[in-house]
């Protein structure tokens, strides 16, 4: 059997393995249904026209500019990854010495191009898309929601910029860098380096990058530093801290979540929530934030993320080694640095496809959470206010497409979660 029909074969068993997986693991049914029925999902029912028509405006309003963002994004990157143009851009940042008659790269060049190349692609992408995400900040500011200034709404983008060119680069070299010492069997060197590397940055993201945009605080003294320590406790997973992270920088929306493992774990809560929510609130969202940890939520998606970068790697391989499709963006290999931007549309590419079933496993994953806390606190009540708030903080669109929901809803609509509270009401406290 040659190469590419190994690598090929490697694929779909991973990717058959990928999805009896998320079969096993996705939560299904979580509360038998009531008697007499479901509560009916009914957005005016817990809140007044004038919320729901203020959220309604808002989608209405940043929905496009979120559409037109995603498909100009994929549009830049199919020019440059699909077309001989993305080589030539790769060639033009890091050209070869000119007294190389062959104009091929010389010793050790093919790395800058890489590096270089990738840097290029990615920065000339979020330039592409930059007037876009002007206009969705413009939207956020006209409904109240963001907080920036253009000063540091500008920073914030460039390193977000910064971050995804540095680490996608340093990945494309040692990627190529495998293809070009292993040339029959790098995908498969290259799958245990990107499981490895999935694994590597969910414990590296919560000490690297969340402080690039936020400065953290341990939360004083108090009632309910020692509550919410004492809840994660109760429910079984316990932190080294509860800090206070100064959104307000940045925005009015509500939040709070857990990040870390082990000694890096700890409560992290918007400054904003504590200033507009009860302590009663404040407990059943970090109680449906425990909810993930204690599910192993983390871990999960980790080995998920894991196992399908490496079905990712093994189709690569088999991709990279179709003439035709290399002969069609210039490239002489899959060793070849203008390899890049063919990379970076597919890596974009199947990051689209894939969105529907991760936010469908999403949706399943968040309602558990909500199972966990109302479990833990045994405060519907607050769970519902807490739900009321962060939607009209928010400026979430309380009954949006079931077509946009389905794509993109990565939770429960907010009245979905208010009625699956209610069932829970009928069935744990009759």
């Amino acid at each position: 059997m040659s190469a590419r029909r190994v690598a090929l074969l490697v694929a779909l068993v991973l990717g058959a393995a990928l999805a009896a997986v998320l079969l096993l693991t996705t939560p299904g049914q979580l509360l038998p249904v009531p008697a007499g029925g479901a509560t009916p999902v009914d957005a005016a029912a817990d809140f007044s026209a004038a919320q729901i028509q203020r959220g309604d405006d808002f989608a209405a309003a940043i929905r496009p500019a979120s559409l037109v963002s995603l498909l100009l994004g994929l549009a830049v990157s199919a020019l440059l990854g699909l077309t001989r143009l993305g080589g030539r851009l790769v060639r033009a940042v890091a050209p070869a010495r000119t007294s190389d008659p062959t104009g091929a790269a010389p010793r050790g060049g093919w790395v800058w191009q890489v590096l270089l190349g990738t840097v290029a692609v990615v920065v000339l992408g979020r330039l592409a898309t930059l007037p876009v995400g002007v206009w969705a900040e413009v939207v956020r500011r006209r409904y109240g929601l963001s907080t920036r200034s253009w000063g540091l709404w500008l920073r914030d983008v460039a390193t977000s910029t910064a971050i995804t060119a540095v680490v996608t680069a340093l990945a494309l070299v040692a990627l190529v860098a495998l293809v070009r010492r292993a040339p029959r069997t790098w995908w498969a060197w290259a799958g245990a380096g990107a499981a490895g590397l999935v694994v590597v940055g969910s414990f590296l993201y919560p000490v690297l990058v969340e402080p690039a945009f936020n400065d953290f605080t341990s939360m004083p003294a108090g009632q309910l530093r020692t509550d919410l320590l004492e809840l994660a406790e109760e429910s079984g997973t316990p932190v080294q801290d509860v800090l206070v992270a100064d959104a307000s920088r940045r925005t009015t929306a509500l939040n709070a979540y857990v990040s870390g493992f082990g000694s890096t774990r700890r409560i992290v809560v918007y400054d904003t929530l504590l200033e507009q929510v009860s302590v009663a609130e404040v407990e059943s969202v970090v109680a449906h934030e425990l909810g993930h940890v204690a599910a192993d939520d983390v871990l999960t998606g980790t080995a998920e993320g894991a196992l399908g970068a490496a079905a990712a790697m093994a189709g690569l391989g088999w991709l990279l080694s179709w003439t035709p499709l290399l002969r069609r963006v210039g490239a002489d290999g899959p060793g070849d640095p203008r390899v890049v931007p063919l990379l970076l549309f597919l890596v974009a590419a199947a990051t689209l496809v894939s969105t529907p079933v991760q936010n469908g496993v999403s949706r399943q994953v968040e309602a558990r959470a909500d199972l966990h806390a109302l479990d833990l606190t045994r405060d519907p009540d607050a769970f519902i206010g807490l739900q009321r708030q962060l939607a009209t903080a928010n400026l979430a669109d309380l009954d949006p497409p079931a077509a946009w929901q389905w794509f993109f809803g990565s939770h429960p609509t907010s009245a979905q979660r208010i009625a699956f509270a209610r069932d829970w009401q009928r069935d744990r406290q009759g």
